[in-house]
């Protein structure tokens, strides 16, 4: 069957669905016809359903009932996540008061730092724009994902808070849930778990070809080194990617429960497919 898969224009999906869109990995069930979109492009799409396959932010599946969270294609940080970045140092109290950029008010990092923080005041902005909005002063600070965790010293800011930090600490050591694959539940258990054998197959390849897996990731490196790009991938495609096991489904499970608790997302528990 030929099935529509969105996924973001970053480094580390490519990297995942090297496999699968190079042909490298066949496969005899599944077509594959992919769009490639900015994860809050993702998000908003996924709330009226029209790709069978999607990327979303995690903070998102609250609002997409009729998908089921894939367990492989994660994105979980192990003690690390997104982070805050401003020009200068400053105290969380300070923090609390700034008009901060954010990449979406769907995504998991926006969750995550009202969990952190409590409720701010923000703006929203693509993400790859909210360095240089910080650094030029059009906002007070920044909540940064992607590869702007790593280069924003490059970038003439500083890292004021660490988000995933907070959250492994918080939580015992739990990985940190920022990103999930996921797939209209219509298709039923059969194809969902075709589907999600085929893309762990496409995420080992990766891992075991890896140079050449990174070479299809630089096409979207927006200009990052390529040993940035790898570091990067690396961060971000590990052992919870393939398969994201019970650490990864607890942890979605926990930031929801923290989450509703805050009154911040709506009432309902994550669908997450099982093996």
């Amino acid at each position: 069957m030929e099935i529509s898969v969105g996924h973001t224009p970053d480094s580390d999906d490519a990297f995942m669905f090297y496999g699968m869109f190079t042909g490298k990995i066949p496969s005899p069930d599944f077509t594959v016809r992919h769009t490639i979109a900015d994860i809050e492009k993702l998000n908003r799409k996924a709330t009226d359903p029209q790709l069978d396959v999607t990327a979303v932010s995690v903070h998102a599946c609250a609002y997409i009932p009729r998908y089921t969270i894939l367990r492989s294609g994660g994105s979980f940080g192990i003690g690390y996540g997104p982070i805050v970045i401003a020009r200068e140092q400053m105290s969380i109290d300070e923090v609390q008061k700034c008009k901060i950029a954010i990449p979406g008010k769907m995504t998991s990092a926006f969750l995550l730092l009202q969990l952190m923080i409590g409720r701010f005041d923000y703006v929203e902005m693509n993400f790859s724009n909210i360095p240089e909005a910080v650094k030029s002063g059009k906002v007070d600070a920044g909540l940064v994902i992607h590869e702007a965790q790593l280069s924003y010293e490059q970038e003439g800011n500083v890292k004021i808070l660490d988000v995933g930090k907070w959250w492994d600490k918080t939580t015992n050591g739990l990985p940190v849930p920022l990103g999930v694959n996921v797939i209209k539940t219509e298709l039923g258990t059969d194809t969902i778990g075709k589907f999600d054998r085929y893309l762990q197959a496409s995420i080992e390849f990766g891992l075991e070809n890896l140079n050449d897996a990174l070479e299809y990731a630089m096409q979207y490196s927006r200009g990052k080194s390529r040993k940035l790009i790898e570091k990067f991938v690396k961060m971000y495609v590990n052992k919870v990617t393939v398969d994201m096991g019970n650490s990864g489904e607890q942890s979605i499970r926990k930031l929801f429960e923290m989450a509703r608790a805050s009154d911040l997302v709506p009432d309902f528990e994550p669908d997450i497919a099982t093996r």
